[in-house]
């Protein structure tokens, strides 16, 4: 074997090692993040528009908006005054509510037992 093959062998071992050790450069937490506050939901006249990612808004699937998750995130949003609770998809941003932390769609609000009320203090959370 010459160098030159030596060399070119010793970089790619030496590469395939590195890259081994460094993984995917991302963190990998599995630490539970949780957010207190008060979820509505949206109003029938929402349904079929765009949402922020891109997809149409269905009311009868398990979605929410929130003002930072990336989409894509299941959160489980706990009503606190009753401990009922659901799983939902984040795939809008919102709710643009002074003091609301979540907008869900009426299949998640009717799970929670939320619909007459419109509003109700719930609890977040999601694994990171």
């Amino acid at each position: 074997m010459g160098i030159r093959s030596r060399l070119i062998l010793t970089c790619c071992v030496a590469g395939w090692l590195m890259a081994g050790c460094a993984g995917t450069g991302q963190a990998h937490e599995t630490e539970a993040k949780t957010q207190q506050g008060v979820a509505s939901y949206y109003s029938d006249r929402f349904q079929g528009r765009t949402t922020a990612s891109g997809e149409p808004f269905d009311q009868q699937a398990l979605t929410a908006a929130h003002p930072t998750l990336p989409f894509g995130t299941r959160v489980t949003v706990t009503r606190e005054d009753n401990g009922r609770e659901v799983e939902v998809l984040i795939n809008d941003r919102g709710p643009y509510a002074k003091g609301r932390i979540i907008d869900l769609s009426k299949r998640a609000a009717k799970a929670l037992g939320m619909l007459k009320r419109g509003t109700v203090p719930v609890e977040i959370s999601y694994i990171r």
